[in-house]
């Protein structure tokens, strides 16, 4: 193995005598590098893994359609909201200190689905279940940064990273759907136990303590944490209970203001205390601004996408979770072999056109959903090509720019800004798709098979639903797009 070593361990995730072993090749590192993908894996796995047992779950549970949006958008709510307390306590105390704790957490909450009775319990646990992931995505990211000492290899590694997580993100659902054919859905969170405590060895015999000197010493921005998630989880909730009680309904429209305030006071708040969660100067910064708007986008696209599609081919198509779960392969197949492309459309073009090109597939992709769910599978796919090779060019482009703008000591803050933009977008899309179905469609998941009239009625929601999202996730990834700059290099380098 070609490495460099500097001083001994010492097994103090903070004493300066800490081991910082550094690697020469992606092929050196394979042990800590896997162990980090691993935890990401399951933690990007697991935002999708339940999506394809909803109508499972729905029937078994007596669940309607808003609830089982919260089944999935509880965990994006939670994650995304505490994604940049995690990184900012990870930077202080320890990243590999608080992935292990993160990962543990991880495993032994999702054992506890044996003892789920009702919609509410499943919510409360993937709730809980989010908290624990927000502890292990960012620090996954930027503890690879601390593997190499070149450049060029943290950019590498952190891209494999990124395609590691996004197949997670997809193959949940196929995943899901095989493991229902022959189990029940609550096996679906067990399975985490058993990989969560694979992949905490793996980091924890892979990957070297923390240094001192590598970690920072500001306050903790405890209230910044509870206002950001204040501000999420409100703008969540009013999209549902506009349909729950309606829109112009006393709850409906505090939870908007509610929203709106906790979001005011939350700049506010940043802007003037001494250690803030977020620096909200860093969006003066237009490649942080743009790539954080960019990657929402992306985030809005993804999750929309798959929750929707999930309904179509289950109820829409009467499909079995196995068939329904392997439909979706085509987007991770497109993920892998568009490398090249989303590459060579950055080093001939640059940052800003390449993220342009992509943001417009991204839109064309979603809006060709809204005219192909009528007109079966095979355009239903072409759909999902062209909406993927645009997801992975500017989900390539805004990763790495957004973690090599950050200093070498806020490498965690900088991961956490990339996937809280992420999770944000997640629970938006959730949110928007389920939001729109339920009034366009209906409130209630019939359990079998649907009728002709249900079924038009379905795709008549769809083609408005993704037509929506098509022109909101046209207009911020193209905005975002344009703050990037015309960089040539597939790894942002300056």
């Amino acid at each position: 193995m070609s490495t460099t070593a500097s001083s001994t361990a010492t097994g103090d995730d903070t004493g300066s005598g800490a081991s910082s072993r550094t690697y020469r090749s992606l092929r050196a590192a394979w042990i800590p590098l896997a162990a980090l993908c691993l935890a990401f894996f399951v933690e990007m796995v697991d935002n999708t893994l339940l999506s394809i047992a909803l109508p499972t779950i729905g029937r078994d549970l007596g669940s309607g359609t808003t609830a089982l949006q919260w089944v999935t958008g509880a965990y994006s709510l939670t994650f995304g909201g505490l994604l940049l307390t995690a990184g900012s306590i990870a930077d202080r105390f320890g990243r590999r200190r608080v992935l292990l704790v993160g990962l543990a957490a991880f495993g032994l909450i999702s054992l506890c689905v044996v003892a789920v009775h009702s919609s509410g319990e499943l919510i409360a646990l993937r709730a809980a279940l989010g908290i624990a992931a927000a502890a292990m995505a960012p620090i996954t990211n930027s503890l690879v940064f601390r593997l190499f000492d070149d450049k060029g290899l943290r950019m590498r590694a952190i891209t494999v990273m990124m395609v590691v997580g996004m197949s997670g993100f997809i193959l949940g659902p196929v995943l899901g759907g095989t493991a229902l054919a022959h189990v029940s859905w609550e096996w679906l969170l067990v399975v985490n136990a058993p990989i969560a405590l694979i992949a905490c060895l793996g980091v924890r015999f892979g990957v070297a303590p923390d240094r001192r000197e590598d970690l920072t010493h500001d306050v903790l921005d405890l209230p910044g944490a509870a206002l950001s998630v204040l501000t999420i989880g409100l703008a969540c909730y009013a999209a549902t209970s506009g349909v729950d009680y309606g829109w112009s309904s006393v709850v409906t429209l505090g939870s908007i203001l509610g929203a709106v305030l906790a979001a005011i006071g939350f700049v506010w708040h940043e802007r003037r205390t001494a250690s803030p969660m977020l620096d909200i100067r860093l969006f003066s910064n237009g490649t942080v601004r743009g790539a954080t708007i960019a990657q929402a986008g992306t985030a809005i696209a993804m999750a929309a996408v798959m929750f929707g599609l999930v309904l179509h081919f289950q109820y829409a198509y009467g499909w079995s979770p196995v068939r329904a779960g392997l439909a979706n392969l085509p987007m991770i197949t497109t993920m892998l072999l568009a490398t090249p492309f989303s590459e060579g459309l950055i080093r001939r073009y640059g940052h800003r056109i390449a993220c342009l090109v992509g943001a417009v597939l991204l839109a064309c992709g979603v809006g060709g959903l809204a005219w192909g769910v009528e007109h079966g599978y095979l355009v239903i796919v072409i759909a999902m090509v062209v909406m993927t090779v645009g997801l992975r060019t500017v989900m390539t482009i805004c990763a790495v720019a957004l973690v090599d703008e950050m200093p070498e000591n806020r490498t965690s803050i900088g991961a956490a800004l990339n996937d809280t933009a992420q999770e944000v977008g997640t629970s938006l899309g959730t949110a928007l798709v389920g939001t729109l179905i339920a009034a366009l469609v209906t409130a209630e998941l019939p359990a079998g098979t649907w009728s002709s009239t249900l079924v038009a009625s379905f795709f008549h929601g769809e083609r408005i639903a993704y037509g929506v999202i098509a022109g909101v996730v046209g207009v911020v990834a193209v905005l975002g797009a344009l703050t990037l700059t015309d960089s040539r290099s597939a790894e942002e380098a300056h």
